[in-house]
């Protein structure tokens, strides 16, 4: 017969495989809904990836057929066409690859340049934090 604090380290061993249990299977959960979530925004953003990439394009077409009638003379002119040149290049990537290839080509141009990718995600933090924060 079990004296008593065998019977409470039995209780308490229970008790804690029974927590260990619990935390593992929520994580397990909390991980599967990450990963839903991730599946099904990478899903929608491919749906809406030509539609993006229309938009780029049109933009493009606009730009190019207004730049002569942009004040400024020729070096703005030039400027504009060579916008709505990355324009369309910029819209014939979105048509050609999907969210997956994207994100490859994003993580390869981090590692080969992280310091702009740093000064790149320090400018583009600020100006969101910029937009949100109140003027009151």
């Amino acid at each position: 017969m079990p004296n008593k604090s065998q019977a409470i380290k039995n209780v308490e061993s229970d008790d804690s495989w029974t927590v260990r249990e619990k935390l593992t299977d929520a994580a397990g959960e909390v991980k599967q809904k990450v990963s839903e979530l991730g599946r099904s925004a990478t899903n929608k953003i491919d749906e809406n990836r030509d539609a993006a990439a229309s938009g780029l394009k049109e933009a493009a077409s606009i730009l190019d057929e207004k730049a002569e009638g942009l004040p400024g003379g020729e070096r703005i002119t030039g400027l504009a066409h060579a916008t709505a040149d990355k324009l369309s290049s910029t819209a014939d990537y979105v048509r050609e690859h999907n969210v997956n290839q994207m994100m490859t080509d994003v993580e390869t141009l981090v590692k080969n340049n992280p310091g702009a990718s740093l000064l790149t995600a320090a400018v583009i933090g600020f100006l969101v934090g910029r937009a949100f924060t109140s003027r009151d």
